[in-house]
């Protein structure tokens, strides 16, 4: 099988493509500031182990300084241009923990044995908040090995998104958030699966929800927290009725077949 998904919870995911591990948004905790994980084990000490983990943006459950510090020593890691300079901790952990750090903008690419990673555009705010520079992007990463995957990270809709990735077969979407209410810069499950057909990707698979929530608020709005991946379902099968969904629990795997 070329390509097997793991989800972990929220934007961590494994992809694991011609026997290299791509870790995502790596988030290993139980809770951070407000947020409590509600749904899921925090992930096992196995989950830390990659090639190669990818930051998407500089939000503190993306880049988390502590759940980098749980990689294993000498593991490339990949995050915006300027994280370095925004974020200060992220040096002091690459430097004690060895992390091989490269620092990406939209269309560069690196070789991890063999697969290529391209970084490509998200529209998201990609500062480090409350504070940071404007600058720093936010990304999203193509996994191109036997199959080519699409990590979106944290993204809204934008014009050009399907020339900017290209074509793909995996695309692992967000579909939701932390809270009850998602701000600008975010697909909801109906905007993941427009986002869905423009790709024309064979499979997805949701991220970004159910994982999550602010504490002392379980019932403010709980549908935002449960419904997101069934709804990504509905809407992807009218929308894009040719690609193939896989609603993953937490910790689970699919093995998926390129297309192309």
């Amino acid at each position: 099988m070329p390509v097997e998904i793991t989800w972990w919870g929220h934007a961590t995911a494994t992809v694991r493509d011609s026997d290299v591990a791509v870790l995502t948004d790596p988030l290993f905790v139980r809770r951070l500031a407000h947020l409590r994980r509600r749904r899921g084990p925090v992930p096992p000490p196995a989950a830390a182990r990659a090639d190669v983990a990818v930051v998407s943006h500089l939000h503190a459950d993306h880049l988390h300084l502590g759940s980098l510090a749980k990689l294993t020593p000498g593991t490339r890691l990949l995050v915006p241009w300027g994280a370095g300079r925004a974020v200060p901790g992220l040096r002091r952990v690459a430097g004690v923990r060895g992390l091989r750090v490269t620092e990406m903008r939209p269309g560069d690419e690196v070789a991890v044995g063999a697969v290529r990673l391209r970084a490509v555009p998200a529209a998201h705010d990609g500062r480090r908040l409350p504070y940071g520079p404007r600058r720093v992007p936010a990304l999203g990463y193509v996994v191109r090995g036997e199959a080519t995957t699409y990590f979106a990270g944290d993204t809204g809709l934008f014009d050009g998104m399907a020339e900017a990735v290209g074509p793909c077969d995996v695309a692992l979407l967000p579909v939701g958030g932390w809270g009850p209410y998602l701000g600008h810069g975010h697909l909801d499950a109906r905007r993941a699966a427009q986002a869905l057909a423009r790709l024309g990707a064979v499979s997805a698979v949701p991220v970004h929800y159910g994982t999550y929530w602010p504490i002392g608020m379980d019932a403010v709005r709980p549908h935002e927290f449960h419904a997101p991946g069934h709804e990504f379902v509905r809407h992807a099968g009218r929308l894009a009725p040719l690609a193939s969904v896989h609603l993953l629990g937490h910790g689970e795997s699919v093995r998926l077949e390129a297309a192309r």
